[in-house]
């Protein structure tokens, strides 16, 4: 199990974890949680209901990273299709913005509850939903990490131009924590397949 999700009974996950990858795991969910910003809680008295038709942005955000955890929905190409993308983002973004931001918050309340060993070791056991929010989580760090070393899709495939990085190279702590991420990623995703 260690460094690997394996299935649990019951639909869940389980991992091996030590208090250095644990403490990398909730950082990296913090600063998306930073990244993605706060959600708009109703004020008090406001209806709840209101809350939920509140319109969003209707333009992509500046940050390349935001960018890609929110793309346009149709492309840029031509004046109708930003228009559409606007459209759609104003009346989605909002509910994606607070899925991204619970599925890190999961991470982060999952790896607070863990009990740590007198070694420095902890099994992080994850339910279903859990691992359901986790996968989104640890999509969405992929998606921010890549995008700030500007792995592209066509890079996807040259992993090991990543590994072979000199040690001074400063991206390197950012590469490895890409591909680690990238392994739990597909290790959780195996462990949820049929």
């Amino acid at each position: 199990m260690a460094g690997h999700f394996e299935a649990t009974p019951g639909g869940g996950a389980a991992v091996a974890l030590d208090e250095v990858e644990i403490a990398i795991l909730r950082s990296l969910a913090v600063q998306l949680l930073e990244l993605i910003g706060p959600g708009d809680e109703p004020a008090e008295g406001e209806d709840p209901l209101a809350a939920l038709f509140a319109e969003g942005p209707s333009e992509p955000p500046t940050d390349p990273a935001l960018a890609r955890l929110f793309p346009e929905a149709y492309g840029d190409e031509d004046s109708e299709l930003r228009a559409a993308s606007a459209e759609f983002r104003r009346f989605t973004e909002n509910d994606l913005r607070t899925r991204k931001r619970d599925d890190a918050l999961a991470v982060v309340r999952t790896l607070d509850a863990l009990s740590i060993a007198g070694d420095g070791s902890a099994v992080l056991e994850l339910t279903g939903d859990e691992c359901r929010n986790w996968l989104g989580a640890l999509n969405d760090l992929r998606l921010t990490i890549g995008t700030r070393l500007e792995v592209s899709d066509d890079d996807e495939g040259e992993a090991g131009s990543l590994y072979r990085l000199p040690d001074s190279d400063p991206r390197k702590p950012m590469v490895m924590a890409y591909l680690w991420l990238g392994a739990l990623q597909e290790t959780l995703v195996e462990t949820l397949m049929p």
